[in-house]
């Protein structure tokens, strides 16, 4: 699936949170993006999934207004926040229902799972006890990482999905999404201020400052230095 951003523009009363003139991100790409608090790259990711209305302009997602039509979201998969989690059921229970949602049964569902597995390693799926609102701050954060990724979308929306995670977990992580991408072409926003991480997983990478792309560079081996050398600067 492929999304693209025309004259889109967000402000929260006289302040201009986002202003993207044209971005385009092509099916199956990775797509990282990166910037200091308040760059608005939360505002971004909101925006593409229809949970803020733009002041001006419009998020595409092939081809179709993502504030005018629906069909987009049954191949969608995003996690930015513990708001999208339902703290009150199980691990099982709460995927089981995000995947009914996508009309899958729950039977379907853990078979869909297993690869997951060794990234929740904590219990086992199907026979889950724990209430996510009893989990730690890590293990809820793979629960809804794993909900946005288990049903194999075709579009894939992160917020600083490393963050809270173990060293073991993000290196599992980057690989689940490198065999998500690589077998089903699916295409990946993230965000996250962890540049080893978003350069070792995306081959575009923008960076995002005061509401505005200032740089958009494909991936390659100095990119991770050049990124460190612009933050670096900017904090002098």
């Amino acid at each position: 699936m492929d999304v693209e951003i025309t004259g889109l523009e967000k402000r929260f009363g006289s302040t201009v949170a986002l202003r993207l003139q044209e971005l385009v991100i092509e099916s199956g790409e990775t797509f990282g993006l990166v910037g200091s608090n308040g760059a608005g790259k939360t505002t971004f990711l909101r925006l593409a999934l229809d949970l803020l209305r733009p002041s001006s302009g419009g998020v595409l997602v092939d081809g179709h207004e993502v504030t005018r039509s629906f069909g987009w979201k049954a191949s969608t998969g995003s996690y930015l926040d513990e708001s999208f989690l339902i703290e009150f059921l199980t691990a099982d229970e709460y995927l089981a229902f995000v995947g009914g949602a996508y009309g899958f049964s729950p039977r379907e569902c853990l078979e869909m799972l297993k690869p997951y597995q060794a990234f929740y390693p904590e219990e086992t799926f199907g026979e889950t006890k724990l209430y996510i609102r009893e989990m730690s701050v890590g293990n809820r954060k793979k629960i809804g990482i794993i909900a946005s990724m288990f049903m194999a979308p075709r579009l894939l929306i992160l917020d600083e999905p490393f963050a809270n995670l173990d060293p073991r977990s993000q290196i599992r992580l980057k690989a689940l999404l490198r065999t998500l991408n690589e077998n089903m072409g699916t295409t990946m926003i993230i965000s996250s201020h962890d540049l080893l991480h978003v350069t070792d997983v995306c081959k575009r990478i923008a960076i995002l400052e005061r509401g505005e792309i200032v740089k958009d560079m494909n991936t390659s081996e100095g990119t991770l230095i050049d990124l460190q050398k612009y933050f670096s600067a900017e904090a002098v």
